[in-house]
């Protein structure tokens, strides 16, 4: 049995039954709509499908880190219990979690100075991130020792792709990150933004795709570009989605027709509440491992 315990916040964006069979604890973020909190706790208050469909209805969720105190009360039992602690958080370039648990793990150190904490900043988001975490799992369980896991996370967390496209430019809209103007003649006009995460794990818009179908064959480009042994490619690939499913499934029909040495079908999760109060229904977001990500 490891020393160590592996943990994670919700934002991994993967399906809860996961969580509880890899033995990696999460805390949830919060999120706020219509003027009452929910928790980020992966569809189990409330499911995918009604978040999504409420805010086609004009819901504005609001979203809300975990905090210090909140990290503290998630963090100690484990080190009373005498275990140390590999955390791996969302990217720095979306939230500021990564420095709430830091700042949490300084203070619970004076009170266990014989345990270890390390905090990983993921560089990540949504199943990108669980990617990340889903790694981890993987080398813990090959009997890796909390030091050596540290090292090869760090070694390994810029060759995660984070790809993106959305075919709903509404909820952008709204939330202010594009004008009335670019919302109107983009859907008009049926344009998907297609965007990647970058080094420092900030979302960018990297082109303007016209229409649904080229987008998704672009996306399965950049798999063919980008990663590990190109056509070769013999890792794992995680695709999530908001409410558009069959999108996320004509992309993984592809890539599994690409990809003939994939470690497994493709997963097809959704995109959890948290980032999904800012990406709003009709995003699809495909992960793997490819070249190392330097902009």
């Amino acid at each position: 049995m490891s020393d160590y315990v592996l943990t994670c916040c919700s934002t991994a964006d993967m399906p809860y039954e996961y969580f509880k069979e890899r033995n990696i604890p999460f805390v949830c973020f919060h999120y706020n709509m219509d003027g009452k909190e929910y928790l980020d706790d992966l569809g189990q208050t409330m499911s995918f499908e009604i978040f999504y469909k409420r805010i086609e209805a004009g819901a504005m969720p609001t979203t809300s880190q975990v905090n210090v105190g909140q990290f503290i009360d998630f963090f100690e039992p484990y080190l009373r219990d005498g275990l140390d602690i590999l955390h791996i958080s969302l990217s720095t370039g979306l939230s500021g979690s990564f420095n709430s648990a830091n700042m949490a793990k300084d203070e619970l150190l004076s009170k266990y100075p014989d345990r270890k904490i390390f905090i990983v900043d993921s560089l990540g988001a949504s199943s990108g991130y669980g990617l990340l975490v889903d790694m981890a799992a993987d080398i813990r369980d090959n009997g890796a020792n909390i030091k050596e896991l540290h090292a090869m996370i760090e070694d390994n967390k810029l060759n995660i792709h984070h790809w993106f496209f959305s075919t709903n430019l509404t909820h952008y809209k709204r939330g202010g990150r594009i004008s009335s103007t670019s919302a109107m003649v983009g859907n008009l006009l049926n344009i998907c933004p297609l965007m990647n995460m970058s080094y420092d794990g900030k979302l960018i818009p990297r082109t303007k795709i016209r229409g649904k179908k080229l987008v998704i064959t672009e996306i399965v480009r950049k798999m063919e570009a980008h990663a590990q042994n190109g056509i070769d490619y013999s890792g794992k690939c995680f695709i999530s989605n908001s409410l558009c499913y069959d999108d996320a499934r004509k992309v993984a029909d592809l890539i599994e027709k690409k990809f003939p040495n994939l470690n497994g079908p493709v997963m097809i999760n959704s995109v959890g509440t948290v980032i999904g109060s800012h990406t709003g229904p009709g995003t699809v977001a495909l992960f793997f491992f490819g070249d190392k990500r330097e902009d």
